[in-house]
């Protein structure tokens, strides 16, 4: 690896899986200790006008962006002003940015898969935060890479994996749309992905843009959930007594900020990177096992 590298969001769980992956390359990241205060203005100013690396991986704000269940308005107001710095900081360094985004940017109101072209209408203030945060990426600096990513699992205590097993622990009625389909994607797949894009760019290749990720074989979130616990329930057997219950996407009380149809098309990211999805189910066991190991 020629270039150097900066992850900003080290800690949680994408930051640690890209660590994890990175060692096994022998893929060093310059993977700082956010301060006190968060990743500020200020604060982003003086690291990159120290450390002026070759690529940087913007993982800063992942829990809010792509595990939180409710956005916080005062916090994406701040992450607006943080991202905006931190674009325009790259540009006078001429520093590749690399940022996650998600589906959330799109309605849900297309039946098949979303195409990087089509066009973007979020739901939600979540959705909506996200999208203004590419476009201050899109519009403040040229050499950058979104990646939207697919319904995201990870191993942390208060992400969408972790929402559900606590639920079923306290043996809570789950209701889960039948009719609501996206792609289930595990943290390591998505490492994987953000580090054979990071590969490819330290190739020089000028790839710059938007791109989809998802992994293979779209579900519905009832399918999801119910192979969710028929795994979990390996690691606790008889613990486990929460019921799964079908309902119609328009009936649960995210409807309106949850697209109904969020299934993502990848034939870009696997044309221009070489990406291939990989099968969400393969992945599912050694992702509980990391789950339970740290309860």
């Amino acid at each position: 690896m020629h270039m150097r590298l900066m992850l900003l969001g080290g800690g949680n769980a994408l930051g640690q899986a890209l660590l994890r992956q990175g060692t096994e390359e022998n893929i060093e990241f310059i993977a700082p200790v956010p301060p006190v205060g968060g990743w500020t203005p200020a604060a982003l100013t003086q690291l990159l006008d120290e450390q002026r690396p070759d690529a940087l991986l913007n993982l800063a704000y992942y829990h809010d962006w792509l595990q939180a269940h409710q956005p916080c308005m005062e916090r994406s107001l701040l992450q607006e002003q943080s991202v905006q710095r931190l674009a325009e900081l790259c540009l006078h360094h001429d520093i590749i940015l690399i940022q996650p985004s998600s589906y959330r940017v799109f309605d849900g109101s297309r039946t098949t898969a979303y195409s990087e072209k089509d066009e973007v209408h979020p739901l939600g203030l979540q959705g909506q935060a996200l999208w203004q945060f590419e476009q201050l990426v899109r519009t403040t600096c040229p050499r950058h890479i979104l990646l939207r990513l697919g319904w995201l699992l990870d191993e942390s205590r208060e992400g969408t994996l972790a929402r559900l097993l606590q639920a079923a622990t306290r043996a809570e009625t789950l209701t889960l749309a039948d009719d609501r389909r996206g792609n289930p994607t595990l943290v390591d797949d998505a490492a994987r992905v953000l580090l054979a894009i990071v590969k490819q760019l330290d190739c020089n290749a000028p790839l710059w843009g938007t791109y989809h990720y998802g992994a293979i074989e779209a579900a519905t979130s009832l399918a999801l959930g119910q192979a969710i616990l028929a795994e979990a329930r390996r690691y606790q057997p008889g613990e486990l007594q929460g019921t799964v219950t079908p309902q119609p996407h328009t009936l649960l009380p995210d409807a309106t900020e949850e697209p109904q149809h969020a299934v993502l098309a990848c034939k870009k990211i696997l044309h221009t990177f070489g990406v291939k999805p990989r099968a969400w189910r393969a992945g599912l066991s050694a992702l509980l096992e990391r789950y339970y190991r740290h309860l």
